[in-house]
């Protein structure tokens, strides 16, 4: 009871007990209710009354659903220790030491992390699949047989080429913020290289590398459109569900409940045990003396490059080829001879409303999010309560809600009942809101906390109250956080696939879904066309992060 008195002490009515209020609401009616009902349908049954069992004796009774568990926990860890092998590495080199061309390699590594998954998966069918380019080309004038790039290893391929760059990315950042004495201190006892690195930047940098491995863990295990691209019966949780909701035989929302509680259940797990091991692995260091880049030479310098480029052209090359060949001539689903225009003029003519909801649906979900995001970053750094300890909670809990099931909560609360949301624009966006919501939330809390609170009692001892201080003082400060945490969100919004599948009619599909679509199709000019356009949004979006933050690295 003491500490309840502690969290509400203080508490009086004023315009952050109305902001406090409508976060309960937005996030009670959108995310408590919906996630209460996929429990309760969970425990419920066609063929039962009331509390059963029936769905997760069927799923654990059936070997189909026990592989497709076990297909998504393999290819999923097998993805996350791949990509820290591949992604600390280059983080190491790119910080410690000088490489040519830093920025553009940055640049490209974030653009292929936040371009869709399943655009990579189409890229590779493309260029390796059974009747690929280059496995054509390698059969027929090398004689080569390319392996198969369907299943395990196709998806496995994917994950790793566009999931690497999380690692990449928290890794580097952190190695920029050891100080250098350490380093130092290390060497004059008599530790180098390897040693050096096993001993001291590993182990300091450690609990980031987890949280890294805990974000590709969780992406890679909400993944949809992937296994079910280049999967070719490998069939993991998200496709199950999706299945079981989306059936020939009516759709089974028991059963699709059920199997989420067990995806929710294994994604809360992992990121409740990164919480653990990071909480008791925690390091504090200085900056004092930032660690500057030292230049190689010889054998040594042309390794470090060869692998950074090489990765890095990996990671770019599904990419570029899907540029190129979205100006291949196509007749019908089949392609043609020479280069033009011609998928552009198609995708305008008949994608259109594709491209406008992508941009609709975007703009508004992005203007909520800065809004809200900012006012609820606010409320939980500086009105520390119950209140706002449940909202922290509550906004970071949709990381361990892959996106196919919060569609699918999201329909199953508003398909019926005094509020019917389904089929109409406004549940789309409402997914994107509070899918997309913890990267302004938490960008806009990380530079508020670098904020002195004193700059706000000034302003209120001279007769301003919390609201116009707030707008005039405290948000002008915040500004390079919340612009940092809404391109990201932006960027992340305009890509989303999983909950959109879920949730669209012929009127609201996006750019992500209409791609989706003319890929399942066979229509792979029209989507190369569409991947594009969605490629070129997000390389803008990048430049104009940079332009407006002064930021040479985007923050993750």
């Amino acid at each position: 009871m003491s500490s309840k008195r502690n969290l509400l002490s203080g508490y009086r009515f004023d315009f952050w007990s109305v902001v406090t209020v409508i976060s309960m609401v937005f996030f009670g009616m959108f995310l408590v209710i919906p996630v209460g009902r996929m429990f309760i349908y969970a425990f419920q049954s066609e063929s039962a009354s009331g509390f059963t069992l029936d769905n997760f004796v069927k799923f654990f009774s059936r070997e189909y659903y026990r592989n497709a568990l076990f297909n998504s926990i393999k290819v999923v860890v097998c993805a996350t220790v791949l990509v820290i092998l591949i992604g600390v590495p280059l983080a190491y080199i790119t910080t410690t030491f000088q490489i040519r061309f830093k920025r553009l390699i940055d640049i490209l590594v974030v653009i292929s992390m936040l371009s869709p998954p399943f655009i990579g998966a189409y890229s590779w069918i493309l260029m390796f699949g059974r009747s690929g380019t280059f496995t054509v080309f390698l059969k027929k004038y090398l004689g080569l047989k390319v392996p198969s790039v369907y299943g395990f290893t196709g998806i496995l391929l994917v994950f790793i080429l566009k999931l690497f760059p999380y690692i990449y990315m928290y890794t580097k950042g952190a190695l920029k913020k050891v100080d250098a004495s350490l380093g130092e201190a290390a060497e004059s006892l008599g530790y180098y290289g390897v040693r050096k690195i096993l001993t001291v930047s590993l182990p300091l940098v450690a609990p980031t590398i987890l949280a890294g491995g805990t974000i590709v863990f969780l992406r890679a295990f909400a993944d949809y459109g992937t296994p079910r691209l280049i999967g070719e019966g490998y069939s993991t949780l998200p496709v199950i569900i999706y299945t079981e909701w989306i059936s020939e035989n009516g759709s089974n929302a028991f059963f699709a409940s059920a199997v989420a509680l067990i995806m929710m259940g294994v994604a809360a797990l992992v990121f409740s045990l990164q919480k653990y091991i990071s909480n008791r692995k925690n390091y504090t260091m200085s900056m004092l003396n930032p660690p500057k880049p030292k230049k190689l030479h010889g054998a040594a310098n042309i390794l470090a490059h060869g692998y950074v480029y090489l990765i890095t052209l990996l990671a770019s090359l599904p990419q570029i080829y899907i540029i190129v060949i979205s100006f291949r001539n196509t007749k019908g689903i089949m392609w043609a001879e020479g280069y033009g225009i011609g998928n552009y003029l198609t995708v305008f003519d008949k994608a259109r409303s594709s491209i406008t909801n992508t941009f609709k649906f975007g703009i508004i979900a992005i203007l909520i999010v800065v809004v809200l995001g900012t006012l609820f970053a606010y409320l939980t750094v500086r009105k520390k309560n119950i209140f706002s300890s449940i909202l922290d909670v509550l906004i970071m809990f949709p990381y361990v809600i892959p996106g196919t099931i919060f569609g699918l909560i999201l329909l199953m609360s508003y398909n019926a009942g005094p509020i019917v949301l389904s089929g109409t624009m406004a549940i789309i966006i409402v997914s994107y809101v509070i899918r997309r919501m913890p990267y302004t939330v938490r960008s806009s809390s990380a530079i508020l906390r670098q904020i002195s609170p004193s700059i706000e009692e000034a302003s209120q001892s001279l007769g301003y109250s919390s609201m116009p201080t707030f707008f005039h003082v405290t948000m002008p400060l915040m500004t390079p956080g919340i612009v940092s945490g809404a391109i990201l969100s932006w960027i992340t919004i305009i890509n989303e696939l999983s909950s959109t599948l879920m949730l669209y009619t012929s009127r609201t599909a996006t750019m992500s879904v209409a791609i989706f679509q003319e890929i399942n199709r066979g229509g792979y000019g029209t989507a190369a066309a569409l991947s594009t356009i969605l490629t070129v949004t997000m390389v803008v979006s990048l430049l104009l992060f940079f332009k407006l933050t002064g930021s040479e690295d985007i923050d993750l």
